[in-house]
């Protein structure tokens, strides 16, 4: 049991980009080691006008600031916590089986942090109703990497209503449907996902991604009963990390 359930969050986890790290089971694909000092020189073409740079202390220090609706604070996920969730998450999808395989864009594009970028994550943890909620934010040094993933998961939402993941000895169905959930970013990416093991066990999340500017964000509520109206808590986490762009 407690492998099934070990396997269910990670695949959640890769998923929802990097919003199992609040349980040790984060993706992302970038350099684990994402020094205090972010990369800005050697801007890209995509980024012709000059941004702000945050060094993973200044992403913690934002995400420790937020509040989910019952006024608890964001504890703030260890840099190494992630990082292990990181690797961990690679290894798993390295030999996942998607099927059909034009939806594997919503299972491995959001599995990878741009290279040279910082990121942060923290997480609230509601016993009443027994939601998880998680926010990643990630300060791009490239932000049409991020941008293209939303792309090539917002273009295999709709097709991809249904699909199964094999990995890990086990086979996961999940039922994804599109939801608009606009926040104040300038490209973003929300939907519902519901997994099914073969144990009959299941779990749903509501997951919205915005990017503005360098900055990427990702909030996600995660529980037995969780619905489309959880997108209100969302975008207020998301618009109050994107004013600080």
């Amino acid at each position: 049991m407690q492998r099934t359930s070990t396997t269910a969050a990670i695949i959640t986890a890769a998923l929802l980009s990097l919003t199992g790290c609040g349980t040790g089971s984060g993706t992302g694909g970038g350099t684990a080691t994402a020094e205090a000092t972010p990369a800005a020189a050697q801007p890209s073409s995509s980024t012709p006008t000059p941004v702000k740079t945050f060094s993973n202390a200044d992403l913690s220090g934002l995400l420790s600031t937020l509040r989910d609706d019952q006024g608890q604070p964001l504890t703030v996920v260890p840099a190494a916590q992630i990082d292990q969730g990181i690797l961990r998450a690679k290894e798993l999808l390295k030999t996942a089986v998607v099927s059909p395989e034009t939806c594997k864009p919503l299972v491995d594009s959001n599995a990878n942090v741009p290279d040279g970028s910082t990121y942060a994550g923290g997480t609230s943890i509601s016993a009443a109703d027994k939601t998880t909620i998680a926010v990643t934010v990630i300060a791009l040094k490239d932000t049409k990497t991020m941008t293209q993933q939303l792309a090539a998961s917002q273009a295999a939402a709709a097709p991809c209503k249904s699909f199964t993941i094999e990995v890990g000895g086990q086979k996961i169905t999940t039922e994804t449907t599109p939801v608009d959930a606009k926040s104040d970013g300038d490209a973003s990416f929300a939907a519902l996902t519901t997994q099914h093991l073969a144990t009959g066990q299941a779990q749903t999340a509501l997951t919205v991604t915005d990017v503005k500017g360098n900055l990427a964000v990702t909030a996600v509520k995660a529980g037995p009963a969780v619905t489309q109206t959880a997108s209100a808590e969302l975008i207020k986490l998301i618009n109050t990390v994107l004013a600080h762009d």
